[in-house]
């Protein structure tokens, strides 16, 4: 949790940013101003970041581009770094990423946004995005890791099998053990895949459920309270209690509210409101903390 305010940052929260470390990927979602700098203070190298995805182009969720992108070139960050982003703020990324003079040596890929489906397709997972509903164009991204099978190591033992066998089983299926075909079922279970998505700013809509179905971890804004739905509906926002309403109707193991209105003083508020309709974990963020993901579920 590189920032956790929304449209002003305070004495304890930074404008929004976030990194998702996934095996050998980082994702680094909404760089808002002093991105660059929070990074330094949680231990995060430039060299850690792999994509750059925005859900829209409010400063909050933007401004620390320039900073994050001339970061790349002064470490010589050495693989490609892709960027995301609605390829309706084309103009505005052009924008940021030359918004001053610097030598430009990084490996940075522009992939602007057309529409909703996948974006990138790998070994970790797949990562998609879908529209929501805010007064600019935004979209949510869910990343989803395949399923798998967990290799069990007594049945292993029993069938005789290890080493470099234990590999060539799981890539192909099935393995002769001395003239019997051990299958890749008879040794192992199915590992379900973990899921995690990020919400940001929305009004509730079938997009939100959508992204956070059957999510291991959300991460959602929850600028408002309930007391002041009014405004979070005229703004494109949502409330701590439709985040957590959204999290018990999508089956979410840990929930991560963020993205917090300055004129509130006590976080404690929104956790409280999400739990009325949520029963799981609720994690009210704050900056510079890291949030696990919850451990991986059997089938």
């Amino acid at each position: 949790m590189l920032g956790t305010a929304s449209q002003a940052p305070t004495r304890t929260r930074n404008h929004n940013g976030y990194l998702v470390r996934w095996d050998g990927e980082g994702f680094l979602f909404d760089p808002g101003e002093g991105t660059q700098r929070q990074m330094l203070l949680a231990g995060v190298a430039s060299s850690a970041i792999t994509r750059i995805c925005l859900t829209h182009f409010h400063g909050d969720h933007c401004l620390g581009v320039p900073g994050v992108i001339q970061r790349l070139s002064l470490d010589a960050v050495a693989h490609p770094v892709v960027a995301h982003y609605p390829a309706s703020g084309r103009e505005y990324f052009a924008r940021l990423r030359h918004a001053s003079a610097f030598h430009e040596i990084a490996d940075l890929r522009e992939e602007p946004i057309e529409g909703d489906g996948a974006l990138a397709t790998g070994p970790s997972g797949v990562l998609e995005v879908r529209r929501l509903d805010h007064p600019v164009e935004a979209f949510g991204y869910r990343f989803s890791e395949p399923d798998g099978r967990r290799m069990l190591a007594a049945r292993l033992a029993e069938h005789g099998i290890s080493g470099p066998d234990v590999g060539r089983l799981q890539r192909e299926g099935v393995l002769d053990v001395g003239g019997r075909a051990v299958q890749l079922a008879d040794v192992s279970v199915p590992r379900r895949g973990q899921r995690f998505a990020f919400v940001m700013d929305t009004r509730l809509c079938d997009a939100v459920y959508a992204l956070a179905e059957g999510v291991d971890l959300l991460v959602i804004e929850s600028t408002f309270l309930t007391e002041d739905e009014q405004l979070a509906r005229t703004y494109g926002h949502l409330t701590a209690r439709q985040a957590g309403s959204v999290a018990a109707d999508c089956g979410v193991r840990t929930l991560v509210l963020t993205h917090f209105s300055q004129r509130y003083s006590d976080p404690a508020r929104f956790a409280a409101e999400a739990g009325e309709v949520f029963g799981g974990e609720i994690v009210v963020a704050e900056d510079l903390v890291r949030v696990p993901l919850p451990p991986r579920r059997g089938a």
